[in-house]
């Protein structure tokens, strides 16, 4: 990828024009595509954290410029274009968080903004209509990207239940199969939010980090059928060099979707890494999904350092270049 960030955005600011003046002039720009070899690859907006413009639009644009048809979009620009009253960065609240401690002001002060944020998305998720998800959603269909999976921070053990039930409501009005959460260790939360999903038809994928074990899943995957797992391939290989490929091959039919980094094992760091210099499975990975035709869509997570003149759309370019060459 050799676009420059000020071309990819004169091009993406293009592209929207064209897409709000209809799908017949939005044509003309092409459509994405990222489907390779018949496995879907797609990209979690997570990926696209250090650029300027964190917008829903800035991220479709994104994908256009990358020909990314598949999303799973994280719930800062969902409800940023939906017209949340209060605009509150969960990325950059969890970065302050590492960088203190409790008891130092920064903390203490970051603290203080949640809450504040807390209160004011929880009463605002109780009365949204769903209205403005789904003009997000039909924007990302005329522009060819599916929105397959939603990742609100409306699904915390603190949530409400009316909460919860607007972060399901949200995930059918755009389009999404899957919302996606980190694995809660309280089975009475998992129990409650695959009630939920079951009721919109839904299914909830778990995602895990460094925790995760071979076995990890099983409790949550025996609560409901609507119970799935959002499989981090990299995080999984740091955990403790654990056999991915095997795990994929047992568990294929509850993977709703599968991030993928390169992350070194732990005998060897568990730093992330340009992908093709860590220990993670990819081309193996990708391989066996094509070979078995396992219909789950395989996700870009951008979570190694940025290299100095580039950008995060350039090296998720690079990503992709990754997969399609595993894949031909």
């Amino acid at each position: 990828m050799t676009m420059s960030r000020r071309s990819m955005i004169r091009q993406g600011l293009a592209g929207l024009a064209a897409l709000s003046a209809g799908p017949a002039i939005a044509a003309g720009f092409g459509r994405p595509n990222s489907r390779v070899g018949g496995l879907q690859i797609g990209v979690i907006s997570y990926s696209f954290r250090s650029m300027k413009d964190q917008s829903a639009e800035a991220i479709l644009g994104y994908c256009r410029q990358l020909s990314i048809n598949a999303v799973e979009l994280m719930g800062d620009p969902v409800e940023w274009f939906a017209g949340i009253p209060i605009r509150f960065d969960i990325s950059q609240h969890r970065q302050i968080l590492k960088r203190s401690a409790p008891g130092e002001p920064d903390y203490e002060a970051q603290m203080a903004r949640y809450a504040e944020y807390r209160r004011a998305a929880s009463a605002w998720r109780a009365q949204v209509p769903m209205r403005r998800f789904a003009q997000l959603r039909q924007l990302y269909q005329r522009a060819g990207v599916q929105i397959y999976a939603f990742k609100p921070t409306a699904f915390e053990t603190d949530s409400t239940d009316a909460e919860i039930d607007y972060g399901m409501r949200a995930a059918r009005a755009l389009g999404a199969d899957q919302a996606t959460v980190e694995l809660s260790p309280d089975l009475a939360q998992v129990r409650r939010l695959t009630a939920a999903a079951s009721r919109h038809d839904l299914r909830i994928a778990f995602h895990e980090h460094t925790g995760a074990t071979p076995t990890l899943w099983d409790a949550a995957l025996a609560v409901s059928p609507a119970a799935a797992i959002n499989l981090d391939l990299g995080h999984y290989i740091a955990a403790d060099d654990y056999d991915g490929i095997e795990f994929i091959r047992r568990h294929h039919a509850r993977i709703a979707s599968m991030h993928l980094k390169d992350r070194r094992n732990r005998p060897h760091g568990q730093a992330n890494m340009p992908w093709g210099q860590g220990d993670t499975p990819i081309v193996t990975a990708l391989q066996l999904m094509r070979e078995r035709h396992y219909g789950f869509p395989a996700t870009i997570e951008l979570e190694y350092e940025i290299p100095a003149g580039s950008d995060a759309v350039n090296e998720v370019g690079r990503c992709l270049d990754y997969c399609r060459k595993a894949l031909i």
